[in-house]
């Protein structure tokens, strides 16, 4: 459940990015602590954004996010143009699925762009942990946001890259040279995360070891029509081009959801019988193959059913 916080500062990271810092509003709202790469969902003027949380998780300086500004008339439009230090919105709790793995003996960070938010959050966190880590960040002449942030916090573990095509150069070349134990994790445009992980298997990482953040997921076609059917036996009928989280909701059948666009990972639901058809950027291959589960604001089936335990 949202909960009221005031924006208590907004500063300028870069001529298209800006920092926005909250605070909660009333005694009902309360600052949680996070694992680094979570989010949180912003409420604003009927829209709802997810946005990676840039701190190190302990919340002493409240949630931090960097927005970027694309385009008129979407959230990060509102929060540039009409949010000011005071002002309300609701915010969720934190969210994460792109934590950092105990367990790995080294992290590579990976980031591309505006892409550099939720690894700033891992950065931070390292550091405050002291776990071993280096970075690779991309970005463009157009603008580095918190490149200097990144300067100031991992001297001597930065690897920059400017411009696509050096990046792809210094990506190579980090994911070569890792000690064995090392996780890597990827955040970027959608090019940069497919490079990511076609190069980290063309130099024998297991899949489990490459963790990426994607924005969103690409446009779909509009599927085939399947039937979903509950535990207590109702059918729902999905048609084709309707979600199957819509087609519940006009059901009657609420599904907790954030993104949909089979990012957050919010929506899962476990699967009792059928095939899905998965479409989600969340999923394992492995997981994939074990077809327990899907995302219904995304995934469809490849059997005229899929029984589902809600």
């Amino acid at each position: 459940m949202a909960d009221v916080f005031v924006a208590e500062s907004i500063r300028e990271v870069s001529p298209d990015v800006k920092e926005f810092t909250f605070r909660p509003a009333g005694p009902g709202a309360v600052l949680r602590p996070y694992a680094p790469g979570s989010h949180i969902v912003v409420e604003m003027s009927g829209k709802a954004n997810a946005y990676s949380l840039t701190g190190d998780g302990t919340t002493a300086d409240g949630y931090r996010i960097s927005v970027r500004r694309q385009g008129d008339g979407g959230g990060s439009a509102w929060l540039h143009d009409r949010l000011r230090p005071g002002d309300s919105v609701r915010l969720s709790p934190p969210r994460s699925a792109f934590a950092p793995v105990a367990t790995a003996k080294h992290h590579l960070y990976v980031a591309a762009g505006i892409g550099v938010t939720p690894i700033l959050s891992h950065v931070r966190a390292a550091l405050r942990w002291n776990r071993s880590f280096e970075v690779v960040y991309g970005y463009s002449a157009a603008g580095a946001p918190h490149l200097e942030d990144l300067r100031r916090l991992a001297p001597g573990r930065l690897f920059e890259a400017a411009g696509r095509g050096r990046l792809a150069d210094v990506l190579a070349e980090r994911l070569r040279q890792q000690p064995v134990g090392t996780h890597a994790y990827a955040c970027g445009p959608a090019g940069v995360m497919t490079a990511f992980q076609e190069l980290g298997g063309s130099f024998g990482w297991p899949e489990e070891r490459l963790h990426v953040e994607h924005f969103a997921a690409p446009e779909r076609e509009p599927g085939e029509p399947f039937t979903v059917r509950l535990a207590s036996g109702r059918a729902v009928a999905v048609p084709s081009g309707t979600s199957a989280l819509d087609a519940l909701a006009e059901a009657g059948v609420a599904v907790p959801a954030l993104c949909r666009q089979g990012v957050c990972g919010q929506c899962r639901v476990d699967v009792s019988a059928g095939i899905p058809e998965h479409r989600d950027l969340i999923l394992t291959s492995r997981e994939r193959e074990a077809n327990d589960c899907f995302y219904p604001c995304v995934s469809r089936a490849q059997t005229d059913e899929l029984e589902l335990e809600l």
